[in-house]
């Protein structure tokens, strides 16, 4: 993981590292599990820290933990499902709207519900543009 920020760093990209639960390494993770192994996780921010990150993403920690990284490494922390002692905060902003209709971590607050609304704007235009009244002349130059 190092070898590749480091690489990519030094080429002149910025790099925002990701660790703990990694949604792309779900499936060898076996499943969406809380990260706890402490030694590892402030292993793998140092890591990515010295290897030129400009900050990283901890996602699925215990607070106390990702507290204690946050308070070792001289970049930035982002905190999803981490607590609140990370330097910022993100969430996914189809969790956050309520876009979604699917489990919903329950680090996620939900700030909307705007599931039913988007499906039915969308279901509204499919239903203008097959019966020919979108696009009018309104909405032509």
């Amino acid at each position: 993981m190092s070898g590749v920020i480091k690489a990519i760093s030094q080429a002149g990209i910025s790099v925002q590292a990701h660790i703990g639960l990694t949604p792309q390494s779900v499936h060898q993770m076996g499943g969406y599990r809380i990260q706890r192994d402490e030694e590892r996780l402030l292993a793998d921010a140092l890591e990515v820290e010295a290897a030129g990150a400009f900050s990283v993403v901890l996602e699925g920690i215990p607070s106390d933990i990702a507290e204690a990284i946050t308070q070792k490494l001289k970049i930035p922390t982002i905190g999803i499902g981490a607590g609140p002692h990370c330097d910022g905060q993100i969430l996914v902003i189809h969790d956050l709207l309520g876009l979604t209709d699917r489990h919903v971590p329950r680090f996620v607050k939900q700030y909307a519900q705007l599931l039913d609304l988007a499906r039915a704007g969308v279901q509204n235009y499919v239903q203008e543009v097959q019966s020919g009244r979108f696009p009018g002349k309104e909405h032509c130059y």
